[in-house]
């Protein structure tokens, strides 16, 4: 079958199509042939071997595929990688049909960005009613999820950090009451500004570096900032504890894989993201599909921020 397969580190140009052995199905899991993988910013890393967790090579990239299994349901599901592949293989308590209403694009935004931005505003930051959210990369496909959940659960004040003029006025689009260009530089004071100059209750944070301290700088007290990535792939500057101890402020991490042992940490989530789907309420952005052949592309897109919402790869072309 054909699939992207990669036998050594680096950056797109690493991602080939290869002839490779059809995956089989053991005990517990399930063959799905795949009608669209899902494309992720975590990819980018696996692929280059700076992930949370260690790669071994060979490697075909991909965790989300949304296709059919052998007995016809359609389903959308987490593989872990092997999803850049005509075929790939699930374990059954990761895979969850697609109701009617919601298309595979749609589904491949929720299964894996959706219940992230779910969990970042349930979970690790608590939001409660009329407080400020703070939305890195709010065009992307986890934020431009988030801009609306945060608006649909009651946030007072919804703030989106993006790169560009036109991804600026598609979250105003989406919901958001005000947009921001996330550049490091004079970040805090933007921020600030756009909050009628007052620090923000929540951030959510996946650029790192200067972007997370300078988000840090504007988080007012009892604030809670959640990490969930880092894209410029530098490091943020060390906090002291005293710097959260004054203003009583919280750091949090996440990462989605953490919820993988407890499949519905992932499937209650999914279903509630389905169904607000499928009634018009949440507008999943669907922001570009690339035959498979052009994987290394679409990489080299999300890398440079060229792109918005959710990207996805079609295995026929």
């Amino acid at each position: 079958m054909r699939a992207i397969q990669i036998t050594e580190f680096g950056g797109p140009e690493v991602l080939e199509v290869s002839d490779v052995p059809e995956p089989a199905a053991a005990d517990g899991q399930v063959l799905i042939t795949v009608d669209r993988a899902g494309i992720n910013y975590a990819d980018t890393h696996q692929v280059e071997n700076s992930y949370l967790s260690r790669t071994v090579l060979p490697l075909i990239p991909g965790g989300e595929v949304v296709g059919r299994t052998g007995d016809g349901r359609r389903v959308v599901a987490l593989v872990g990688s092997g999803g850049y592949a005509e075929r790939a293989v699930a374990h059954a308590p990761y895979v969850w049909e697609v109701p009617e209403g919601v298309s595979d694009g749609q589904a491949l935004a929720l299964v894996l960005q959706g219940t992230t931005a779910w969990h970042l505003l349930r979970t690790s930051t608590h939001l409660r009613s009329g407080e400020s959210v703070l939305v890195h990369a709010g065009a992307g496909g986890v934020g431009s999820l988030a801009v609306q959940l945060a608006k649909l659960w009651g946030a007072g004040r919804v703030i989106a950090a993006a790169s560009t003029d036109e991804k600026r006025k598609q979250v105003l689009e989406l919901g958001a009451d005000a947009a921001v260009d996330g550049t490091p530089d004079g970040l805090k004071d933007r921020i600030l500004e756009a909050n009628a100059g007052k620090p923000v209750d929540i951030v959510l944070e996946m650029v790192g570096g200067p972007a997370f301290d300078e988000s840090f700088a504007a988080l007012a007290r009892f604030g809670r900032l959640v990490t969930f990535g880092a894209a410029s792939r530098q490091a943020a500057a060390p906090i002291d504890a005293s710097r959260l101890m004054k203003g009583s402020k919280t750091i949090a991490g996440f990462w989605l894989a953490d919820c993988f042992r407890e499949p519905a940490l992932l499937g209650d989530p999914l279903a509630e993201l389905f169904d607000l789907t499928a009634n018009g309420t949440l507008r999943p952005i669907v922001g570009g599909e690339y035959p498979l052949s052009e994987a290394a592309t679409a990489h080299a897109d999300l890398r440079a921020r060229r792109t918005v919402g959710k990207l996805v790869l079609d295995p026929t072309r």
